[in-house]
């Protein structure tokens, strides 16, 4: 079938009618016998010394039952509530049910924003969007990393049936060949994104996927492969079903995704090298080099696969690149990309041009290079992972995700996960405002927004990347609320989201250096800020919830760091 013409997407390499998978069947994978897990049993991540030894699993400190639904007022909910629910959760779930995707019946993701201007046709169907494709771009696709959420949520609520799918179908994408241009991406490489298109003449479905080829500046998403392990881990975690993660295919699938970020080359740092916009925020925004948000998301992935690859001849190897590469990662981003009232003090006092093993200032950082808004936003208590460390050079802004997903992955030791919980207390104001939360911290502006956005009109001062209000980051900040013992930092949160969302039609982003706008470009009915405002809901209703999306401190990745003044 020919594929229409898509202003999101072109037809590359990339893009398959797969006619030869017209029979296929996302459960074919998993016809082999079920096993039978006991229902106290936690399939957990496993401390390294343990993984040497032992495949056993380990219990959450979080008791977690796996297949539970959330205690809160969801449609898939107990009816033995005593407490009324907010009348925003069933406007939530109509809103996120109406986003879903199917594909040949199952459904298989849900899109990024949901069009209420085609609410007369299917989302998908090909006459649908013709008429407003430059308007529509590329929100009308399944995108992995804004998927998340909603998988979170289905799981939450007792529907893993559509997480399955999905972790199947992006699976099944990972295998396809992928070219931009004249050169081929890595085997390993999930997709961006996907799209369903719905032929009703032909009764015919078929998908379109991005590897970034069709993105903005043509850049592949280096947090794609994490985000679906990520989520392969919390799918197991949830239902206690070990079968999905132990079938071939996504054994093969974890360790194409490893090969990728674990080949050896010139690097001198455990860190991963990106591009500019290769995650969330996938437009330049001078993120280039080693960002927070991927090295978390690494660290996670790569303590997730831990607790899912098998002892066989080919996982073993990998186990052991990595353990090896957790430890020195650990160390490095624990001691490097963190900073406090005590450190941003030594960075101050650094001398420079030092040369020798035992020097200090091991990155050559120029003092006057820190900016000036630093030292008045450092809290005497408090502090963060900063958002980029490399040769000279030290990106002092603050990062939600990257500091979030650090305390979830335990990538924070737990005196700096409570830091960072410090620091959201400290400066409540900048980093939420009237809606949560910054995606960044602060917004650069003027010369500098010239030089490092390329004068992006889309990312002026304190809108969308540079320094908007991301309501989907709610999750990951009541996530990491429950880790910490904060949950009332995240209810505070909560009812600052609650008192706009819904009315606002549940928009992208908000600008203005409080969050008070909707932004100017921002979709309404944006998927994961429906979802995200779920998760954050029954994750503080019930905390237990948070376990398949928090791993436990592993004290063999606990270095020697001095302890600074915020502790």
């Amino acid at each position: 079938m020919d594929a229409p013409k898509e202003s999101g997407l072109r037809n590359v390499s990339s893009v398959c009618s797969i006619p030869e998978m017209d029979d296929f069947d996302l459960t074919k994978l998993l016809d082999k016998p079920k096993l039978t897990i006991k229902r106290e049993r936690s399939f957990d991540e496993r401390s390294l010394s343990e993984m040497s030894l032992s495949r056993g699993l380990d219990n959450l400190e979080l008791a977690y039952s796996p297949g539970g639904r959330s205690g809160f007022d969801t449609p898939g909910s107990s009816a033995r509530n005593s407490f009324e629910p907010h009348p925003m959760v069933a406007e939530a779930w109509e809103s996120l049910r109406r986003s879903l995707v199917h594909f040949r019946g199952q459904p298989v993701g849900t899109i990024a924003a949901y069009d209420h201007a085609s609410e007369e046709q299917p989302v998908g169907t090909i006459a649908a969007y013709d008429h407003a494709s430059e308007e529509v771009l590329n929100y009308d696709q399944v995108f992995v990393r804004d998927f998340v959420p909603s998988a979170l949520a289905f799981l939450m609520n007792g529907e893993p049936d559509i997480v399955k799918n999905f972790l199947l179908k992006t699976l099944q994408l990972q295998g396809w060949e992928k070219r931009i241009d004249k050169f081929r991406l890595g085997e390993g490489a999930m997709p961006a994104s996907f799209k369903v298109l719905h032929d009703p003449e032909r009764k015919t479905d078929t998908i379109v996927a991005d590897f970034g080829e069709s993105a903005i500046g043509r850049v592949a998403p280096v947090d794609s492969g994490f985000w679906w392990i990520i989520l392969l881990r919390a799918y197991t975690k949830s239902t206690g079903d070990l079968t999905l993660a132990e079938t071939p295919e996504c054994q093969k699938g974890m360790r194409l995704i490893l090969t990728l970020c674990l080949s050896e080359g010139f690097d001198t740092f455990p860190t991963l090298l990106c591009a500019d916009g290769c995650s969330m925020i996938d437009r330049r925004m001078g993120i280039y080099g080693y960002p927070i948000e991927i090295q978390a998301l690494f660290f996670m992935a790569l303590r997730c696969s831990l607790s899912m690859l098998k002892h066989d001849t080919e996982g073993k190897e990998f186990v052991e690149r990595i353990m090896k590469r957790l430890h020195a990662l650990s160390f490095h981003m624990r001691s490097y990309f963190w900073i406090d009232f005590q450190q941003l003090n030594d960075i101050y006092r650094y001398k420079t041009e030092e040369y020798s093993h035992t020097a200090v200032n091991k990155f050559n950082v120029i003092p006057d290079s820190i900016p000036d808004w630093v030292f008045d936003f450092m809290p005497t208590r408090g502090g963060y992972f900063i958002g980029n460390v490399s040769p000279a050079r030290m990106d002092f802004r603050w990062f939600a995700l990257g500091n979030c997903v650090a305390i979830l992955s335990s990538l924070a030791t737990p005196e700096q996960a409570s830091a960072i919980m410090d620091l959201f207390e400290a400066r409540w104001e900048e980093l939420v405002g009237e809606m949560p939360i910054k995606i960044c911290y602060p917004a650069i502006e003027s010369h500098e927004w010239r030089i490092v956005t390329g004068c992006d009109p889309k990312n002026t001062r304190w809108s969308y990347h540079n320094g908007g209000s991301w309501p989907v980051l709610l999750w990951l900040l009541t996530a990491a609320c429950i880790k910490t013992g904060r949950p009332q930092i995240a209810r505070r949160a909560i009812e600052l989201a609650e008192s706009r969302l819904l009315k606002d039609g549940w928009p992208e982003y908000y600008d203005g250096k409080l969050g008070r706008y909707i932004g100017k470009q921002a979709r309404k009915y944006q998927t994961w800020s429906i979802a995200g405002y779920l998760v954050a809901k029954m994750m503080l209703e019930d905390p237990s919830h948070s376990g398949m999306i928090s791993l436990e401190d592993d004290r063999q990745l606990k270095p020697i760091i001095k302890r600074s003044y915020s502790f």
